[in-house]
């Protein structure tokens, strides 16, 4: 695979996927109050790749977990495809998850007994797709990452970078808008994480996906098209990765 991080052109963009305005997150009450965000605006477009950086208890993790419905701030706004998300039932929310977001994780989060098929599969047990349609659309999420020929080897019969294609797989088989992956290369040596990484931004640009991402790593962030820098709660850098991680990561 080659090394290029040259941006494809970018589609027409329509009204933002996320939009947080003054978003804040108290946990706790008194002396053990803790603000983990403080007046927090971020303006994401479809199909944009965005990497999340900071250091531990920076508040990006709480930031993406609001963003993906898991948590809702204390004060503010966060709107999903210009849907006020704090009006949503718990119900609704659900829904939400379900049928537009997909999740990847640096621990996989596999079925250690389940083969590949099974796992991309799982997804759609839920949204109640039937076992005819299961299976087809599992192979297809399979086949888009590279993966068929292993539809039926389990977590364990898979290398680090085979189990995250596993995982990656699950998280598109409902054709979601938006992919939120957290440190997705964390697990994962050099050289596997950079054909991760090579594998997302193909996504990205080919189905226009809008893409999340928390890393600790330039080198995984410097495939984004933006990089955000939280440092004690609050939003303190946005911009290209050239500029961003110009200075050591833009937090360190």
């Amino acid at each position: 695979m080659s090394t290029d991080h040259t941006k494809a052109p970018r589609k027409v963009q329509a009204s933002p996927i996320i939009r947080m305005e003054g978003i804040h997150k108290v946990y706790g009450e008194g002396n053990t109050r803790v603000h983990a965000l403080r007046g927090v605006d971020i303006v994401v477009n479809q199909g944009e790749f965005v990497a999340v950086m900071g250091p531990s208890g920076s508040g990006k993790s709480t930031c993406m977990n609001i963003v993906g419905c898991l948590d809702v701030p204390s004060k503010g706004s966060y709107q999903f495809s210009g849907v006020e998300v704090g009006e949503l039932s718990h119900e609704e929310l659900a829904m939400l998850r379900r049928h537009y977001l997909g999740f990847v994780f640096q621990s996989f989060n596999l079925i250690a007994r389940t083969d590949a098929l099974g796992n991309v599969e799982l997804p759609l047990i839920y949204k109640g797709v039937s076992a005819r349609d299961r299976k087809r659309l599992a192979l297809q999420s399979l086949k888009d990452v590279g993966l068929l020929e292993r539809a039926d080897h389990t977590p364990a019969q898979l290398s680090g970078g085979q189990q995250q294609r596993v995982a990656i797989a699950r998280a598109l088989v409902t054709s979601p808008r938006l992919l939120l992956a957290d440190e997705p290369t964390g697990n994962l040596d050099t050289t596997t994480s950079e054909e991760i990484m090579r594998l997302m931004r193909e996504l990205n640009q080919e189905r226009n996906l809008t893409i999340m991402m928390v890393t600790h790593e330039p080198e995984t962030a410097s495939h984004a098209d933006r990089v955000l820098i939280f440092v004690d709660g609050e939003l303190v850098q946005d911009g290209p990765p050239s500029e961003v991680l110009a200075t050591d990561g833009g937090y360190r």
